[in-house]
């Protein structure tokens, strides 16, 4: 193809320097090496495709409000260096960001920013507002505003299953087991006496109760969540009847 220059990450200088002496050899050629010092997290991990939770550009492979979350939840120690790195914000403005982050921590002024400004860039700015749209949604438990799209990229990575549709609905105890939720109905009676089960964002306290089909958001969805932090998606297919 004519190229002449390859850059890289420090750790591809092997790679590259055995690249350009193919060309010297094989073609006569000379070709040039650029090397950088690796992105890394404060625990020493580098940014990089082969990285466990890694995110990418194309949305088809992060959603935008994956994307967006993923900077937002960046350790402290590295979102200023990040600001740097993948923002064009002024120097000064960083600054600001650094000294209110140091005042107040828990309100995570420079992650918010560096969410903002790095998926728009690469989502744009509609993609912001509407992954800080559904992130207050879900932050206030308010699932039955969210679209069927942000409820879709909210709960894009989470475990899903689907279920046929029944008119008189499911059983609780064995919903929540059917779906794997919990081992057993056993556990799903244990966890729902305890308050530690919501479907659509609204706790439910009768293990002898039933799920219907009429309390689905938008007509196909459940969302489970058992804790604080564990969530499920259970899909009603319409299309298919239990007999």
């Amino acid at each position: 193809f004519g190229c002449t220059l390859q850059m890289g990450g420090s750790d591809q200088w092997g790679n590259i320097t055995a690249g350009m002496d193919l060309i010297r050899r094989v073609r006569g050629g000379k070709a040039h090496g650029l090397v950088m010092p690796l992105v890394t997290t404060a625990s020493g991990t580098k940014f990089g495709k082969t990285e466990a939770g890694t995110i990418w550009l194309d949305p088809a492979l992060t959603k935008p409000y994956e994307f967006h979350q993923f900077w937002l939840n960046v350790d402290d120690r590295d979102a200023v260096r990040y600001l740097k790195f993948f923002t064009f914000l002024e120097e000064a403005t960083i600054a600001e960001l650094e000294a209110a982050t140091a005042r107040e921590p828990e309100r995570r002024h420079a992650q918010r920013t560096l969410a903002r400004e790095v998926t728009a860039l690469v989502h744009g700015a509609d993609a912001v507002r509407e992954a800080e749209s559904a992130a207050e949604k879900l932050f206030k438990g308010d699932l039955r505003s969210m679209s069927e799209g942000e409820l879709l990229q909210v709960f894009s990575s989470v475990p899903s299953s689907q279920t046929s549709y029944r008119s008189d609905g499911w059983l609780l105890t064995e919903f929540l087991a059917t779906h794997a939720v919990t081992g057993s109905k056993g556990e799903a009676a244990r966890l729902i006496k305890g308050g530690g089960i919501y479907i659509n964002g609204r706790r439910v306290v009768d293990e002898r109760s039933r799920v219907s089909p009429d309390d689905a958001l938008h007509a196909r969805y459940f969302v489970i969540r058992k804790g604080k932090r564990d969530n499920f998606l259970v899909r009603v297919d319409k299309g298919l009847t239990a007999s």
